[in-house]
């Protein structure tokens, strides 16, 4: 993902000044890099998985459009905010699956720059989100680094862009919030 080219961030201007045309013009140029985000989201996902990755990027950008307007600050700040739709739109559909399937036992997610999970990873999913959950009421920082990280594929770089942080303290935070995640996983957290 090219952070630093303009297109985007200009596109994003005209659309919150009200400009609607901004948002049509915007897809075709951020599709790419919303594909390989959604791929990274959905690396690890069992193979009878419904959700594909072009639902998941339609399912993001729909939800982009639909909410209210941002005050979009750049490119990173879209695809950070891309990287949290996806969260939502994963996590709501585990928890579908997970009330079909309700019980199972716990299953380790491997907190790593990518999704890598066990085959079956609705409870997972759904665990890791409230844990997430209860460390962004903590620390709401480590929160989006985890969020851009695991769930958006954004480098440290990039994040350290979006958030306007050194990259050493991106790595900082995100060491702290993987193993807090980590022991919050092994132990069964989640629930409060």
């Amino acid at each position: 993902m090219n952070m630093r080219s303009t297109p985007i961030t200009e596109l994003l201007v005209r659309w919150n000044d009200g400009e609607d045309a901004a948002l049509e013009l915007l897809l075709p140029v951020v599709y790419d890099d919303l594909r390989r985000i959604a791929r990274r989201a959905m690396r690890g996902q069992n193979s009878g998985h419904t959700f594909q990755t072009t639902d998941l990027i339609h399912e993001a950008y729909l939800k982009l459009a639909e909410g209210q307007r941002a005050e979009w600050q750049n490119r990173a700040h879209f695809f950070a905010v891309a990287a949290r739709a996806m969260r939502h739109i994963l996590v709501d559909y585990a928890r579908s699956k997970q009330s079909v399937k309700r019980g199972g036992e716990a299953r380790r997610v491997t907190l790593d720059e990518t999704l890598t999970v066990s085959p079956d990873i609705s409870g997972e999913i759904v665990q890791l989100n409230l844990l997430l959950e209860q460390l962004a009421r903590i620390d709401p920082r480590k929160a989006s680094i985890v969020e851009m990280k695991f769930f958006g594929g954004m480098t440290t770089e990039e994040i350290a862009e979006a958030l306007n942080l050194s990259p050493k303290t991106i790595k900082r935070d995100w060491r702290f919030a993987r193993s807090w995640l980590q022991r919050g996983m092994s132990s069964g957290g989640g629930g409060e």
